[in-house]
């Protein structure tokens, strides 16, 4: 890994370390001054709510002006919107906290990833540098609540969001020096385009679907492994642990893809993500120990955690380099709205047909979207 890409790495880490553990304290908060767990549901969904909707404008304002000045406003609110949290602590501005804070960390990731795709060379290095990137937030993930939590035990909420809203200054202290790729210039003639017309491409409709079921993936194993383990009387820290595996194996798959970049092709590591994932949901709800409840977190982990460093270098393979942003948005939005509407679903299908039912259904769909995954091979040039 080059010091720029490290540099950028940690830049990223503290962004979304602010998001992290605003996502951890602001719901914390509100449970303890007697909100309702649908007011708390409201307020998660508000963090990825934004980037559904300001998704698009940061990608076409990260194709116009490049890294630092999409950074720099993305600290900027990700600090106003932690620092509001602080000074006020009321549910409404916990609401707009989340909006600000989600918000910035998304159009501060469209905006990273386009510089890293762009700078990359050749189809390996895509997977590398991807690999590496994907490893921020696997780390922030676990750095903000943590430090979130150990601030509110000894000092309380206020401090705790006063922390966070101080982390992205270390982003901007990493990124301030970044240099800026030449601006891709567009050929003489060449229309815009809306973003929409690249849905128009089979490849890029193909990636995105892909890319959906998989992500719908991970959060139907982050909604269901707390049932299951709560139907099997499994303790809070032992459901924790097996989700922790889950993530901890998601980072380390990404630390080993570098290593092995040049012997990978994007297509079969999704198509076989996809049938693995498939087959584990197939057996999770026979598993009824912790053990083995565990050791198949450990498994999803290693399969979905592969998937995103491969989407990534697919996408900026098959893009118009000119237009990268505006595509890296669009994924970024089927993500955030997936987010947002599939734990809903899977309450209601849950109640339905039952949790097992729920692994069952989503197994059977990934493994018949691996078809899609292994079209991907096509010609990919745009």
């Amino acid at each position: 890994m080059n010091p720029a890409l490290a540099r950028l790495i940690a830049g990223h880490i503290f962004l979304h370390a602010c998001m992290a553990g605003m996502r951890m304290a602001a719901p914390l908060f509100a449970l303890r001054r007697g909100y309702s767990e649908a007011a708390v549901g409201v307020l998660l969904a508000l963090f990825a709510l934004t980037q559904v909707f300001l998704a698009l404008p940061a990608g076409r304002y990260a194709d116009r002006h490049g890294l630092r000045r999409p950074m720099a406003i993305s600290v900027v609110v990700a600090v106003l919107g932690a620092a509001l949290a602080a000074a006020w602590p009321v549910f409404p501005l916990l609401c707009l906290s989340a909006l600000m804070t989600g918000g910035a960390t998304g159009a501060a990731s469209i905006a990273l990833q386009r510089h890293v795709g762009r700078a990359a060379a050749g189809p390996t290095q895509l997977k590398q540098v991807f690999s590496w990137l994907a490893i921020g937030p696997a780390v922030s993930n676990f750095v903000g609540p943590f430090t979130a939590g150990l601030v509110i035990d000894h000092a309380g909420f206020r401090f705790a969001f006063l922390l966070m809203a101080l982390l992205p200054l270390a982003t901007w202290f990493w990124v301030r020096r970044t240099q800026e790729l030449p601006t891709v210039i567009r050929a003489e003639g060449a229309s815009r385009g809306r973003a929409w017309d690249l849905l128009a491409e089979p490849q890029f409709r193909r990636l995105l679907v892909v890319n959906w079921f998989l992500s719908s993936c991970w959060d139907v194993h982050t909604f269901v492994v707390p049932i299951l383990g709560n139907e099997r009387g499994l303790s809070a820290s032992v459901i924790g642990s097996i989700l922790g595996a889950f993530a901890v194996a998601a980072a380390v798959i990404r630390l080993a893809l570098p290593l092995v970049a040049h012997r990978l092709r994007e297509w079969a590591v999704i198509a076989s993500a996809m049938g693995v994932t498939a087959a584990l949901f197939g057996v999770y709800p026979f598993l009824h120990s912790a053990l083995a409840m565990g050791l198949c977190s450990v498994l999803l982990g290693f399969a979905l955690g592969s998937v995103q460093p491969m989407v990534m270098s697919t996408l900026h393979q098959i893009t118009p380099e000119a237009r990268h942003g505006e595509a890296l948005a669009l994924r970024l939005m089927a993500i955030n709205a997936s987010s947002v509407l599939m734990p809903m679903l899977f309450g209601v299908a849950g109640a339905v047909v039952g949790i097992s039912g729920v692994f069952w259904f989503v197994g059977a769909v990934v493994g018949l979207g691996a078809r899609s995954a292994m079209r991907l091979r096509a010609d990919r040039t745009p």
